[in-house]
């Protein structure tokens, strides 16, 4: 059985990355290397990752789906997202509702969409209300 143990975040500015997940995320985080930044999710590794400061070469660019993260309390980082400067997603799919506002989703979750400074799109979901399936 595999166990998922990181996910990569790719970022065009560590420092700001750092600013932005950590308070996000309320924690600091640790650097482990000129360009990556780890923030511990209860198990799972979130790494901010900025290629460029890692000297591999080459630009990051946003990841293509949300990543989701489940938390104890969605009005809190409904407002740590908006002190840190995230991007408020407007447009939802039809029968989605309100992307950029806590709402419940079809599927039961208690959610709410952002991106980050760098476009990744991230979803905040209530933890008593996670779908698995």
């Amino acid at each position: 059985m595999a166990h998922l143990y990181r996910v990569l975040v790719p970022v065009a500015d560590i420092e700001a990355a750092q600013q932005f997940y950590g308070t996000v995320l309320g924690q600091t985080g640790r650097r482990v290397s000129p360009g990556r930044h780890y923030f511990d999710c209860e198990g799972t590794i979130l790494a901010c990752f900025d290629p460029q400061a890692d000297g591999d070469g080459y630009e990051a660019r946003p990841l293509s789906e949300p990543l989701y993260l489940a938390v104890a309390d969605i009005e809190k980082s409904f407002a740590a997202c908006r002190e840190a400067g995230a991007r408020f997603a407007d447009e939802a799919p039809p029968g989605v509702g309100p992307m950029g506002e806590i709402a419940e989703r079809p599927w039961g979750e208690r959610s709410f969409y952002v991106a980050d400074p760098f476009g990744n799109p991230l979803c905040f979901v209530s933890a008593d209300s996670v779908f698995v399936g």
